[in-house]
């Protein structure tokens, strides 16, 4: 971790210091081998980010006395719409997009998405938040991304796309689209990806009809994991 995350309720106020055990104790002890003394970069999520000087460490807590006076680092102005993958993919990509710095996720259904997904654990409310928390720990930020499920395709293109598009370039990632995904794109983007197994022809042309441009990254046929960070380092 590239900072250290703590929670509102664990920050005293009056005194600014804050007690942390765990896998943050262990953190600060057993992988940066901290001292009394030294200072640690911390964060506040949903705040800024700072400093924490360590007031006393041992093997039940760690003690910090904490400043914060930076702001986090900007969003990319990108929303991603993502069609829910395997539960173990899933988990994993949260972090990976928390780190990216993506503004929001909207997770949906398509024909081509198991049902048996959405009954996964890794959608409950707190697992999710714990993979962001992962994900902006790694990359030094305190905001994560807004997280939002939309289970049915048919409502998803009818009502909610077309606020999450407006304004925006639209882009539905798709093995066979019609064109290379664009390169440095200056203005803010909504990105549709697609399960492995890619969109059925009815829902491209459902989501061309409201706007979206289909685009590829090639003629290999590739996992969901890797062209996310693929997508989003060519687009910004």
């Amino acid at each position: 971790m590239n900072c250290l995350l703590i929670e509102d309720s664990e920050l005293d106020l009056d005194s600014g210091r804050v007690r942390l055990t765990g896998r943050r104790r262990r953190h600060a002890d057993e992988i940066l081998r901290a001292c009394v003394g030294d200072t640690l970069r911390v964060g506040l999520i949903g705040g800024r980010l700072g400093m924490g000087r360590i007031l006393e460490l041992d093997r039940e807590h760690l003690d910090l006395e904490v400043s914060f006076a930076e702001e986090p680092p900007t969003k990319l102005p990108l929303r991603l719409v993502l069609a829910l993958p395997r539960p173990p993919v899933f988990r994993r990509l949260l972090s990976t997009i928390a780190s990216l710095g993506i503004e929001s996720l909207l997770v949906a259904g398509t024909a081509r998405t198991e049902k048996s997904f959405w009954q996964s654990h890794v959608l409950e409310e707190e697992e999710i938040r714990a993979r962001l928390l992962l994900g902006i720990e790694q990359s030094r930020d305190t905001i994560p991304p807004v997280v939002t499920l939309h289970r049915y395709f048919e409502s998803l293109v009818a009502d909610v796309l077309p606020t999450w598009i407006d304004g925006r370039r639209a882009l539905l990632a798709h093995p066979s689209g019609d064109s290379l995904c664009p390169h440095d794109v200056n203005a803010p983007v909504t990105l549709f990806v697609g399960p492995e197994g890619g969109f059925v022809d009815y829902e491209i042309e459902r989501l061309r009809g409201i706007g979206f441009e289909t685009v590829g990254l090639g003629t290999r046929i590739l996992r969901v994991e890797p062209v996310i960070p693929m997508l989003v380092g060519r687009l910004f």
